[in-house]
């Protein structure tokens, strides 16, 4: 089940859940030891899974994915740092906050931040903000 998407094209709302289901069908019948690219459609599919989750990017196909499947890892790596030992729940109850580090990463879909540092810094600027209101 999807816990969390942004999508950065137009699709209707049933559109997006039978992309959802469709890429996840895909995913969890790829073996492990198959490589993280998937051709989808006109799609290029970026994955990886930690510890039974799956995060999964939708890139053009003249993207460089390595640089995709690394902004995957940041990602985590900034969640796990953010959260303390991320797990699926602080994803699910997390969501808002999930979303403020996804907005800081990629902006219209293009990687925006590498620095994991800097988003870090951003999101410790949030919660003082959050604190004085």
């Amino acid at each position: 089940k999807t816990r969390i998407s942004k999508w950065f094209s137009p699709f209707e709302h049933e559109e997006k859940r039978v992309l959802e289901s469709e890429i996840h069908r895909t995913l969890i019948r790829r073996p492990p030891k198959f490589c993280q690219f998937i051709e989808f459609r006109k799609y290029t599919l970026v994955y990886r899974r930690y510890a039974g989750l799956y995060f999964t990017l939708c890139v053009d196909p003249k993207d460089n994915e390595l640089a995709y499947l690394e902004s995957i890892h940041l990602f985590v790596e900034v969640l796990d740092k953010y959260f303390g030992s991320v797990c699926e729940l602080d994803l699910v109850f997390g969501f808002f906050k999930v979303f403020a580090i996804l907005d800081e990463f990629f902006l219209g879909g293009e990687i925006e931040e590498t620095s994991k540092r800097n988003i870090l810094g951003r999101m410790a600027e949030l919660e003082e903000v959050e604190k004085q209101k």
